[in-house]
């Protein structure tokens, strides 16, 4: 899986996914970012499980073998654009793209690319996922759109459930009610 910013949400995000076993690559422009994220997953995961997360500089590199790409930038809907297309137009067409937002459309952000199948929106606070830490996961909330496919309902899911979370997911709805 691709996780594209390495602050505190990417770190997290890394390591619960190396813990979950899965491969990670981490990607931030930031080389501050990808040290400090280094540093950490150091001293959090064993040896076994550091080789797991790869640390790399572009997005390009981060989503070439990508099933799953989360972004971990800003909440912005210019920075969520930006990002959206960008890792539509580099990952594989299999790629699920996943984006934590409270606010913004996951309608709008999945229209801007050629896979609107295949985008859903983790709908909490970035910096709350993150807190969570070792606690008990509980139940997080996922956003999809009338399109979104059931294969990526699917990735999706498998992904939050091996981290420890009981997703759950709603359609997005409308200014004229539910889709």
């Amino acid at each position: 899986m691709a996780i594209v910013g390495a602050g505190p949400l990417g770190r997290w995000l890394a390591l619960a996914a190396a813990r979950a076993g899965y491969n990670v690559l981490l990607e931030d422009v930031m080389p501050a970012n990808l040290h400090h994220a280094r540093e950490a997953l150091r001293r959090e995961l064993s040896a076994e499980a550091l080789p797991a997360v790869q640390f790399v500089s572009t997005i390009e590199d981060a989503v070439r073998d990508a099933d799953l790409a989360i972004d971990c930038v800003p909440d912005e809907l210019e920075s969520k654009l930006e990002i959206f297309w960008l890792l539509d137009r580099m990952a594989p067409p299999r790629t699920v793209l996943a984006t934590p937002t409270t606010r913004l459309s996951i309608a709008d952000l999945a229209a801007c690319t050629y896979r609107a199948d295949k985008c859903v929106a983790i709908v909490v606070e970035a910096r709350e996922l993150a807190g969570r830490e070792e606690r008990p996961a509980g139940e997080l909330l996922l956003r999809t759109t009338r399109q979104t496919a059931v294969q990526t309902i699917a990735v999706v899911r498998d992904f939050w459930e091996r981290v420890g979370f009981m997703p759950r997911f709603e359609v997005e709805s409308d200014a004229n009610g539910p889709l």
